[in-house]
């Protein structure tokens, strides 16, 4: 556990602090705030496939659903918790450099720049803290040594991060109008579709089967915690799922000058 903190403590911060650097090289003509954009999502997608390939390990892992152990299953959170914390931090940064741009000159770490960012992106700081707070509890200490293939299942809803990352990247790099970014947003519908939403109903099916009932008795059946657990996971992303549907419209429906918005 503090081994497995220490080096993911260790490893978000310094890629980050990589990526910016060999972007200063790079692209020396970029700005800080455009570094610390690219160099974030970049970190995210590597991440997001660590967490998909731990995810899929596991599930193909188990096959009892409820009794079948992974190392994976409990390890992995240990660098789940170190990079939600650094990305509540790159996520302000971020924050910060663009209320800069827009002439918004408040102090770095200053109470009003942390009060505006949490104003602004509260869903997201709200699902990093849930994960810290409430999520990592019910894994590693409430569900004892039952359910790792259900903590897999929950990680590879990180499939489709990258999608979204790379379509954040072609955006800035103003590629919103190639066929590469078309493509991207079919994947990110796809994936964010089935690995987000469709999710949970599969966890569910996946237990009614194993323990052999009709699956609209599941919820009567686990624990209570668990129920709450998957519906605050799911709420967010059924928002989240919206919006990239409506931003998806404007992609395949709208004009080139509405698309650029």
């Amino acid at each position: 556990m503090w081994r497995t903190l220490a080096l993911a403590s260790a490893f978000f911060p310094g890629l980050f602090i990589l990526c910016i650097r060999l972007l200063r090289w790079a692209a020396p003509g970029w700005s800080l705030k455009d570094r610390i954009l690219l160099s974030g999502r970049l970190v995210s997608t590597v991440q997001a496939t660590m967490a998909t390939v731990s995810g899929i390990t596991v599930v193909l892992s188990c096959k009892n659903v409820v009794h079948d152990r992974h190392w994976l299953a409990v390890e992995y959170i240990w660098v789940l918790v170190p990079y939600m914390t650094y990305d509540i931090y790159v996520m302000y940064l971020c924050h910060w450099h663009k209320s800069q741009e827009k002439g918004i000159l408040e102090k770095k770490h200053s109470l009003a720049s942390v009060w505006s960012f949490l104003l602004q992106e509260r869903l997201m700081v709200t699902h990093h803290l849930f994960i810290l707070i409430v999520l990592t509890p019910i894994t590693q200490h409430f569900r004892g040594e039952l359910g790792d293939f259900f903590v897999g299942c929950i990680f590879t809803a990180e499939l489709s991060t990258p999608f979204v990352s790379l379509g954040k990247i072609l955006m800035q790099l103003k590629m919103q109008d190639t066929l590469l970014h078309k493509v991207n947003g079919i994947l990110i519908l796809v994936t964010f579709f089935l690995c987000r939403i469709l999710l949970f109903p599969f966890m569910y099916a996946a237990y009614a089967r194993q323990v052999g009932i009709p699956v609209y008795l599941v919820p009567f059946r686990i624990p209570l915690h668990c129920n709450i657990a998957n519906a605050s996971l799911i709420a967010p992303q059924l928002y989240w799922f919206r919006l990239i549907c409506r931003k998806a419209a404007r992609l395949y429906g709208g004009s080139p000058a509405h698309r650029s918005r």
